[in-house]
Order: structure tokens, then sequence, then C-alpha cells
């Protein structure tokens, strides 16, 4: 399963933090920051979705065992 895969590292957010900032602007780092939330917020979801197609699919064929 793609869960079971390591990380690639060096991913768009380690690419992100690394970032400096110096350079912005305050409305440019305003609009970043909205960027980056809708972008937690997106995430979120996703996990909130997954986590419950996962809890359907134990509930109807049982937990998976490791």
């Amino acid at each position: 399963m793609e869960d079971d895969l390591p990380r690639v590292k060096g991913d768009a957010a380690s690419l992100l933090a690394k970032e400096l900032l110096d350079s912005y602007s305050q409305d440019e780092l305003a609009e970043r920051i909205c960027m980056l939330e809708a972008e937690i917020a997106r995430v979120g979801a996703h996990r909130d979705k997954a986590s419950a197609h996962r809890a359907a699919a134990d509930a109807l064929f049982g937990p998976r065992s490791s």
C-alpha cells in the first residue's frame, strides 16, 4: 500500500520550510499564510476522508492486521 512506502525527502513542505522569507513584503507574507492555511485544510479534509473510508472498511471486513 502507498501508506507503507517511505516519504520522499525534500517534499514540498520541507522545501517551503527552508525558503528564506526576507524578500517577501507584508502583503506577500499574508497571502502565503492564507495559501498555506488553505493547503492545511485540504490535507486535513483528505485525511478525514481517508480515515472515514478506513473505518468503513474495518467495520465491513474487520481491522487490517499488521
